[in-house]
């Protein structure tokens, strides 16, 4: 419902009640801009882009906050998560107020603090889906983040960091003895540090050399860590090679487990924390003289491997427990052979059918 009326004071006044019943009203001196104004109103109820003139006065810190606590995240997504409010240099803005001058500022400002081009990607799509949900709570009519640039990511065979074989070895020379079989299944079965942290001797099959990943320890902020489902739901089973095998082996003959069947434990029985993890990692990269090596390395190393022995994607993603084959290739994909590649390597095999054959023959006659 909606209507005009001529006040007493010569000024026009438009209204009209929204889907709630809510009624909603301003004033004009001129009823051609009051009929403007009723008419964009009612255009956009009819192509459902209608925002509520009083949703968008809550600041962004406010509906951050509230966006958050409906979603479903483990325990370090939250705290990333706030991590990002806490960062935003817009959170006292209203949300209908909120520009893509305010944003572009915040990501300057990143940029000129020195944050990586990932942590600043990794930031703004919180941001982005923040806002995005206010979009579908017709919070706010527009995305202000629509459009926005950021600055440019380093390509992956640049990025990334994969240790070599020597590193590798240093590492496991120098750790403690009771954490060599934890480098172990990093580097020669892929696992993530909060999956490597839960292994658990029913995990274990030293017949069949298989490992099953069930779960991953998680640190909660202000709290203990605590056990979860691995990442992505990505429970997997590892196919180990024989030396993988043995070193478990050799870890639970040295090492023992806990009571309740944990590999890597601390002195009260629990599964390894990642705060322990990483204090072994800083003092075991030091001794190995390697201090710019990141324990994720590990992971990629493995992965170099499968797809150094032939591996196809979907391969090599069911062994990482990756989401999709598409992580895997936005992942690795400059560490498949290109087509090039390819073709260079079928045309030697060509090559070495008719020359090797031509020289045989030659030592044949030769001979005869």
């Amino acid at each position: 419902m909606a209507s005009i009326a001529r006040r007493p004071d010569g000024t026009y006044r438009p209204r009209y009640r929204d889907e709630n019943g809510k009624e909603h009203a301003r004033h004009f001196k001129r009823k051609t801009d009051a009929q403007r104004w009723l008419d964009e109103v009612t255009a956009s109820v009819v192509t459902g882009s209608y925002v509520d003139p009083q949703a968008g006065r809550a600041t962004f810190d406010a509906y951050y906050r509230t966006w958050s606590e409906r979603q479903v995240w483990a325990p370090m997504t939250e705290v990333q998560i706030d991590l990002v409010r806490r960062k935003v240099t817009f959170g006292a803005v209203p949300m209908a107020a909120l520009r893509a001058s305010h944003l572009e500022t915040w990501v300057k400002a990143m940029v000129s603090d020195g944050y990586a081009p990932n942590t600043v990607a990794t930031r703004v799509n919180a941001v982005r889906a923040a806002l995005k949900s206010a979009v579908r709570d017709r919070v706010i009519a527009i995305d202000p983040s629509a459009g926005l640039r950021l600055p440019a990511r380093r390509r992956a065979e640049h990025a990334m960091e994969i240790p070599t074989p020597d590193q590798v070895r240093a590492l496991i020379d120098r750790s403690r003895p009771n954490m060599q079989a934890y480098l172990g299944v990093c580097a020669f079965a892929g696992l993530r540090l909060g999956e490597a942290s839960a292994v658990n001797l029913e995990d274990v099959d030293f017949l069949g050399r298989r490992l099953q990943v069930r779960r991953q320890v998680q640190r909660r902020r202000g709290g203990p860590a605590e056990l979860r489902q691995p990442k992505y739901g990505s429970e997997r089973t590892i196919y180990l090679p024989n030396r993988l095998v043995e070193m478990l082996a050799r870890h639970i003959e040295g090492t023992g487990t806990a009571a309740e069947g944990w590999l890597f434990y601390t002195a009260d029985g629990r599964p390894i924390p990642p705060s322990t993890v990483n204090s072994w990692w800083q003092s075991t990269t030091k001794a190995a003289e390697t201090p710019a090596l990141h324990l994720h390395g590990l992971r990629h190393f493995y992965a170099s491997g499968l797809i150094a022995a032939g591996c196809d994607v979907v391969t090599v993603q069911r062994a990482l427990g990756h989401r999709s084959p598409s992580t895997t290739l936005d992942t690795y994909s400059h560490l498949w052979p290109s087509a090039e590649d390819r073709t260079r390597a079928g045309a030697a095999s060509l090559t070495d059918l008719v020359f090797t054959a031509a020289a045989d023959s030659v030592r044949t006659q030769d001979q005869n």
